[in-house]
This record gives structure tokens, C-alpha cells and sequence, in this order.
């Protein structure tokens, strides 16, 4: 079957998350990546619901594809069914107990979630695309030419379930990145929410006055996209599973850095990166390798696209319920 929605009505595809970026950005990047493939108009709208359980739903006919993503949307899903008994019901994570409730779950490899209607992948759904890298890339061109080459961008995270920054890290990330200055490399930083203050400030504090680095801390126009682009190497902290794949999506050699924890399921994820040929150690020196750009989010969005058209077809057009 042809992995693109042929029909040539257009299709409206519900978001549903808590709105947290990490968390949206994975179904959005879904919803982005069927959209790619369709031949007729596809129209992504957003589905928040808030901390106290209020929905804000989007001035949008019935959904045709319900992407959720994140603890926040399960409750919703049984409801929806009864609402929009048309609707392909899409999760991506794993749901919990909840399986029976989609007709399409993209869970993590290194979750190991075995069900009939469950598909794998490495890491998450996210929105990278060559055509992205290339638009932030040329968005940023004035600012990044001013640092000189080789270049090297470095995702710093914080603290998960599993790992900790601790003071330790904290002190040797700056080391780290003071050994990339001496040996040339203009740096591209960049924090993330989950950066405790005090890294943030140490690293900001350290190194945003230097006319070979890019110290970005959230104020002004993103340019973490056009970090990935410009890149010659990308640096990582362990615990992030978005950033991880996200920098794997490049085909640029991609460090991890090393944080407090142990990684449990995470060293699967690890390993997957490693085996692709993305991902090493970093042990003090540079190295230059190549390897297939990861795009997992395009391959499990054709998968969807099978899955979508094939119910399409099998089930009888119902009558909602309220």
C-alpha cells in the first residue's frame, strides 16, 4: 500500500499533550511528519490540557488522526472515542495499561512493550527534518558566521527520574567545554528548562562574553535548530532522550556527556544510538565519522499512514454519541 494519504479531502489532526515543549514536540513531529505525506491539505491543531484537568480544545471540526502524547491525554482518550467514533486514536509513549484504549501506540525501543497494536522505535516522534536544519541554518547564517570553525553545539539538560546534576558534573561540563575552547572550537550552548539555575548561570557566567561562543539561555528567537545544523560535532548530556535523537537526526558525530545516575532502560537507548553509529563517549578527543541521518519519525509515521488507511477502509462511517 502506498505509504501517502491519497483521499483527497482534507484531514485534521488533534495534538493532545500538557504543552510542555518535550512532551508536544514528540506528537507534534508526528503529526508533522504524516502531514509530509499526504497529497491533500492536512490541518495540525492543538489539544492542551492544563495541570487542572481543563481542556482547551481548537475551533476545529471532528478530528480525523488523535496524536497524544504524555500522562495529560490518556483520560481523554475513552471520552473522545464516544465523541468522534470516526477518529484513529494514536499514542505515543507507553500508555500504561491503557492499551486498549488506541488503535496505534509508538513506544519507545528500550520501553520493550510488546502488543499487537504497538510499534517501536528508537527514542521518541520529533520534528527534525533536513529541510528544517537547512531554513535554521540560513534563518541564523549573520550569527553563526561569526564564530569561527570548526564548531561544536552543546545540549545541556538537567535533572531526570534517573540521572542528577550534580556539583561534580557541573564542574566537569565546564572543564569539558574549556578543553573544546583550547583546542579551537567555537561552542554553541544551549540550557534547557530542566538546567537547574546554577549551571546555567556558572556556564552563562564562564562563557557568554567570549566572541567564540553562543551562550543561549531562552531569551530571544531559538536558534537550537540552527545549533544542530551549523555543528560539527554535537554534545548531549545523557539524560535526554529528545536531544539525543534529535542530534542523531544531523548525521553529525554526536558526544554524550556524562551525568550522575544510573541510566537503567536509557542504556538500551544508548546503545541503539551507539549501534546506528551516532552516538559515542566522550574521552577528551575529537573525532569526525559518518553515518544515515536517524529518521525513525518518518518510518513509524508511514506505519501510522498504513495503519489509518486500513481502518479507514474496514470500518463503517458511526453516528457520534454525547
Amino acid at each position: 500500500m502506498d505509504d501517502t494519504l491519497s483521499n483527497s479531502a482534507p484531514a485534521r489532526i488533534w495534538v493532545v499533550s500538557d504543552g510542555r515543549r518535550g512532551i508536544e514536540n514528540q506528537a507534534l513531529g508526528l503529526a508533522e511528519a504524516v502531514a509530509r505525506r499526504s497529497v491533500a491539505e492536512v490541518a495540525i491543531h492543538k489539544v492542551v490540557v492544563r495541570k487542572d484537568r481543563y481542556v482547551t480544545l481548537p475551533d476545529s471540526p471532528p478530528p480525523d488522526l488523535w496524536i497524544g502524547c504524555g500522562r495529560a491525554a490518556i483520560p481523554l482518550v475513552r471520552k473522545h472515542r464516544q465523541i468522534f467514533p470516526d477518529c484513529v486514536f494514536v499514542y505515543v509513549q507507553d500508555p500504561r495499561t491503557q492499551y486498549n484504549e488506541f488503535d496505534l501506540i509508538i513506544a519507545p525501543e528500550h520501553d520493550r512493550l510488546c502488543r499487537d497494536n504497538a510499534v517501536s522505535m528508537i527514542g521518541s516522534p520529533n520534528r527534525i527534518t533536513l529541510a528544517q536544519l537547512e531554513t535554521a541554518q540560513q534563518d541564523f547564517a549573520a550569527r553563526i558566521d561569526t564564530l569561527p570553525a570548526p564548531r561544536a553545539a552543546v545540549l545541556i539538560g538537567g535533572k531526570s527520574k534517573r540521572f542528577e546534576m550534580t556539583g561534580e558534573i557541573q564542574d566537569y561540563l565546564v572543564r569539558r567545554l574549556e578543553q573544546l575552547q583550547d583546542q579551537g572550537v567555537s561552542l554553541m550552548i544551549t540550557v534547557s528548562r530542566r538546567t537547574p539555575a546554577a549551571v546555567a548561570k556558572q556556564l552563562r557566567d564562564r562563557f557568554h562574553n567570549r566572541d567564540s561562543v553562543w551562550f543561549f539561555d531562552g531569551e530571544g528567537e531559538n536558534p537550537y535548530f540552527a545549533f544542530l545544523a551549523a555543528a560539527d560535532w554535537i554534545f548531549v548530556t545523557e539524560e535526554s532522550t529528545n536531544m539525543l535523537v534529535e542530534a542523531a537526526a544531523t548525521g553529525r558525530p554526536v558526544y554524550a556527556l556524562p551525568m550522575a545516575g544510573q541510566p537503567g532502560k536509557f542504556g538500551r537507548l544508548h546503545a541503539a544510538l551507539v549501534g546506528h553509529g551516532a552516538l559515542k563517549p566522550y574521552l577528551g578527543r575529537l573525532e569526525r565519522w559518518t553515518y544515515p541521518p536517524l529518521f525513525e519519525t518518518d518510518r513509524v509515521a508511514d506505519i501510522l499512514i498504513r495503519r489509518w488507511q486500513a481502518l479507514s477502509a474496514a470500518s463503517p462511517k458511526k453516528e457520534p454519541t454525547a
